[in-house]
């Protein structure tokens, strides 16, 4: 496949909306995540190539360390090199089975996430499974490169773009897995179609909460299409509930930083249990195309990882659809799941 070729896909195979809205998401139930699943449990991932997008820090970098020491190839992320090297060089210390190679990539600038996909697959590296973990939290007002919200540019818009050019690679795996990182927040979400980038009225949580919400549109809607078309492709869910991460700390500032940071360190669970749940959706094989894994807490702020509900709202196709081709329009980018290698700019 060329690199113009990378540009969009055609989507006049795609089934239409009347079959999807009748194809629902896998049960939320059905199977249900293991009691007390840990790390010791991943199964063994050599020879499985797992890309993990925000590597270098937090939930991504413990996912990119377990997985590692399981003997997987993980192809770390990180927008700052430098972080991202000290993160590989972390992880080699601890002597892990795998391998790691680290690739950089800026979620902020679609031309820069349409060039890395572009080089995987120039590389000819083969992808089991996508981690779309990176994400930036509650910060001040403040736009992508293209000219998007932040928030919706880089947790939701760039992970769209990554996963339809990635999809053929992703669908020649023999256990091929998109996992989207959402949050518990999501239930306080909607799409504010009418001021997507906050012009009029912006809100640091209302606009992060927006991005989870539309992670989750994203995922189970993915999950719907490829069922549609039988492409055996998982589209997984996760959360890490309330997990001490730098992400709370990074993007908030003032008393709303001040209030993460004591959260943080009275009431968060550490990194290590709150990547659980997307190592569950990454690896276990009773984990099921369309289920979200989050916490079996309490309010699903800790624990082990279990099946959990998406709010209703985020499972209603309509809105999903809408969201949908909003990304697609946006970004100029376009799915074939139907037939993923027939690709052709327009």
């Amino acid at each position: 496949m060329s690199t113009q070729s990378l540009s969009t896909y055609n989507l006049a195979t795609q089934p239409s909306s009347v079959a999807l809205s009748a194809i629902p998401h896998a049960a939320v139930n059905d199977p249900p995540a293991p009691s007390r699943w840990t790390a010791a449990d991943i199964p063994d991932q050599s020879g499985r190539t797992v890309i993990v997008t925000g590597a270098n820090s937090g939930l991504g970098f413990q996912t990119a360390l377990e997985l590692a020491r399981h003997g997987a190839h993980v192809v770390m992320t990180a927008r700052d090199e430098s972080k991202g090297r000290a993160a590989k060089a972390r992880i080699e210390a601890e002597r892990v089975r795998g391998s790691l190679e680290l690739r950089k990539l800026d979620l902020a600038d679609l031309d820069d996430v349409k060039r890395f996909a572009a080089d995987i697959i120039a590389d000819g590296l083969a992808v089991d499974v996508l981690v779309n973990n990176a994400g930036v939290m509650m910060p001040p007002r403040s736009l992508t490169r293209q000219g998007y919200e932040l928030q919706f540019g880089v947790n939701h818009l760039a992970h769209f773009v990554l996963t339809a050019l990635l999809i053929e690679r992703l669908a020649q795996s023999s256990d091929g897995r998109v996992v989207t990182v959402s949050s518990d927040l999501h239930k306080r979400g909607n799409i504010h179609f009418d001021d997507l980038v906050g012009a009029r009225n912006y809100g640091r949580v209302s606009f992060y909460a927006q991005s989870k919400f539309a992670n989750v549109l994203f995922a189970l809607e993915l999950d719907r299409r490829l069922k549609a078309v039988g492409l055996p492709v998982r589209s997984l869910l996760a959360h890490p509930g309330y997990s001490a991460t730098n992400l709370q700390l990074s993007g908030p500032t003032g008393i709303l930083k001040l209030f993460m940071r004591f959260g943080n360190r009275f009431f968060a669970q550490d990194v290590a249990m709150g990547a659980l749940n997307q190592l569950y959706a990454a690896t276990a094989p009773t984990a099921a195309s369309g289920q979200f894994i989050g916490p079996d807490g309490r309010g699903e702020k800790s624990g082990y990882p279990s099946v959990v509900q998406p709010i209703d709202a985020a499972r209603d196709p309509d809105l999903a659809r809408r969201l949908w081709q909003l990304s697609e329009d946006l970004t100029g980018i376009r799915f074939n799941l139907a037939n993923p290698g027939a690709a052709h700019g327009v």
